[in-house]
Formats: C-alpha cells, structure tokens, sequence
C-alpha cells in the first residue's frame, strides 16, 4: 500500500464526498448543539489548510489544520470506510503533527466525542492526553478534548 498526502481543496469532488460521509455519521451520532463538524465553506477558511490522503489515485481519507493564536488544531479527521484498519488516520494524525511543528506549534489540540470509540484511540495511541475545554468550545457530555505538546522528544 502506498500513500501519499497532499494539500487539497475541500471543494474537490472526491473530498466533498469524504466531507458529506463524516458529516453524515457525525449527525447520527451527535445533536446538533453537540456536532461541531465543520462544512466545506468553513475548511477552506484563511486559517485553514486541508489535507487529502491518496491511495492508488483514490482519495481515502481526509484532515485538516485549524491554525489559533497559540496552538494548532486538529480538525475533520475522517477515513473512508473502505479505507480504515490500514493505518490512514495514523498517517494523516503525523503529517499534520510535522506540519504544526515546521511552523512553530509548540501544541496541537482537537475536539472529539466518546461516540467515536476509534479515534480516541488513535489520538491516545498518538500521545495525546485529555484535556479541558478550549477555543468557543462548550464544556458538554458529548465532547472529549485531547492535547499533544509537540515540543517534547517523539
């Protein structure tokens, strides 16, 4: 298998299926006040850079940087179905781990929920450890904050 990662626009049709799919299960799963998933207007915002993972030419999975005075976040990280158990997420989580720390972050931080059993595992596997409410971000049941400090030894 060989992946690759790149800069893309959410408006590309591949990743606006992948953007619509993550939607989708984050509605079945949270209520709107409790869904904080951004649409593709929102990704292509000035403080935000929008990664694509490509495997054999298919886009496969998506994340993006959400760039805030003092930390960098983690936003939008979703694997095709098709796609996950082969380390995708994994290689996405890193890459954009190294491009916080190229420019400067000494933190990375993101919002999640315990609904997504997996993802908590992949951030806790990562090296990221809970933390409290951040950003806008309400102090809410359905919310799990994690942080990573990016300036210690990997």
């Amino acid at each position: 298998m060989s992946v690759s990662i790149r800069i893309a626009d959410p408006r590309e049709t591949e990743a606006q299926a992948l953007i619509v799919q993550s939607r989708a299960l984050m509605d079945r799963l949270f209520g709107p006040m409790d869904n904080f998933g951004l649409d593709v207007d929102a990704l292509c915002g000035p403080d935000m850079t929008f990664f694509a993972a490509e495997e054999s030419g298919r886009m496969c999975g998506c994340v993006a940087l959400r760039r805030s005075v003092g930390y960098g976040e983690i936003k939008s990280l979703y694997v095709d179905e098709q796609a996950r158990g082969l380390g995708i997420g994994r290689l996405l989580l890193r890459h954009l781990e190294e491009v916080a720390r190229i420019e400067g972050y000494r933190v990375l931080r993101l919002e999640t929920g315990p609904a997504l059993t997996e993802a908590g595992h992949l951030y806790r596997a990562a090296g990221f450890v809970r933390c409290g409410p951040f950003g806008e971000y309400p102090d809410v049941a359905a919310s799990q904050f994690y942080e990573k400090r990016l300036d210690q030894l990997r």
